[in-house]
């Protein structure tokens, strides 16, 4: 088994190959002064078991690095070559709403597929139908575990605390938590003027002195989030908190969070923080030890789905 990092997210490669108690393998980047990148593996991976690692997120020079690097496993003769993307971009394109369109999320699968992908591994893709985009096996994992463990740690109490979605879309992802936690439900009815805006016209769900945690897939712009914990306060919630898996924080949203109510922003290592997206309210969890289980488990031909149980 080899695991290769993209340049996208190599510290959460390195926390993978940490639990897997193996090193990271080596390969090389070069961009040229045009901007061409050049891959290359600095060690033998015929008839070897290939994960590489890989997250999507902005700039798309990432995507092309993944299938560049792709290629190059399967023209080098890897046994098998596995996708490991932590966060699978442009998931959000997964369907054809207006006329003169892509359906980009499709797109990328077809480039991962064309190129010689055995599998994909990814987590909390945010349509799951996306899975069905390719014939080659696609595992898809929850970072429910590793949020489970983290919001036990404030001391929820049933009576006091509303896990509140901010869009119809994430109300079975929150009610889903909600249940497992043993708390109330809330939900925002909004409305999307334009792309990365969306207004708040109704909230459904008692917030008098609550603890509130708005629960999504993915923070961008964070307008969303912060919309629904504003309403949440503004309807008598004693606190509000963010929690996603996936932090991107493009544009002003570190500076948008730090000025809103909400308290504590928690997101997973999916997507890699450069230091002007961190800020005081942000708290950042692994999900490394998912992976290496799931790479353990794909690499001896085990059980995926066995670690979907919390």
């Amino acid at each position: 088994m080899k695991v290769f990092s993209g340049r996208s997210n190599e510290p959460l490669t390195a926390k993978i190959v940490k639990h897997l108690g193996i090193e990271m393998s080596k390969v090389s980047f070069r961009q040229f002064s045009d901007g061409e990148l050049w891959v290359k593996y600095e060690e033998n991976i015929r008839g070897q078991d290939v994960f590489i690692v890989q997250s999507t997120h902005p700039p798309a020079e990432n995507i092309i690095e993944l299938v560049l690097m792709i290629d190059a496993a399967v023209r080098a003769s890897a046994d098998r070559v596995t996708a490991v993307i932590p966060y699978y971009g442009y998931a959000r394109q997964d369907r054809k709403d207006q006329p003169r369109v892509p359906i980009s999320a499709r797109v990328i699968m077809d480039m991962l597929s064309s190129v010689g992908a055995g599998r994909v591994l990814t987590m909390d893709l945010h349509s799951p139908q996306i899975q069905g985009f390719t014939h080659i096996p696609f595992d898809h994992l929850y970072a429910r575990q590793i949020v489970f463990k983290r919001l036990r740690e404030f001391d929820l109490h049933p009576d006091k605390t509303v896990i509140l979605a901010p869009d119809v879309g994430r109300a079975p992802m929150a009610q889903a938590y909600a249940k497992r936690l043993g708390v109330s439900f809330g939900l925002i009815d909004k409305r999307r003027t334009s792309p990365n805006h969306a207004e708040v016209v109704h909230l459904i769900g008692d917030m008098k002195d609550k603890e509130v945690f708005v629960l999504d897939d993915m923070i961008d712009t964070g307008g969303s989030m912060i919309n629904a914990a504003e309403a949440a306060i503004e309807n008598g919630a004693s606190s509000a908190c963010a929690l996603a898996t996936h932090g991107l924080f493009s544009g002003e949203a570190p500076k948008r969070f730090m000025d809103s109510s909400i308290e504590k922003v928690i997101v997973t290592d999916t997507a890699k923080l450069d230091d002007n997206r961190r800020f005081e309210k942000l708290e950042v969890i692994s999900v490394s030890s998912l992976f290496a289980n799931a790479i353990s488990n794909i690499h001896s031909g085990e059980s995926v789905s066995a670690l979907f149980n919390v």
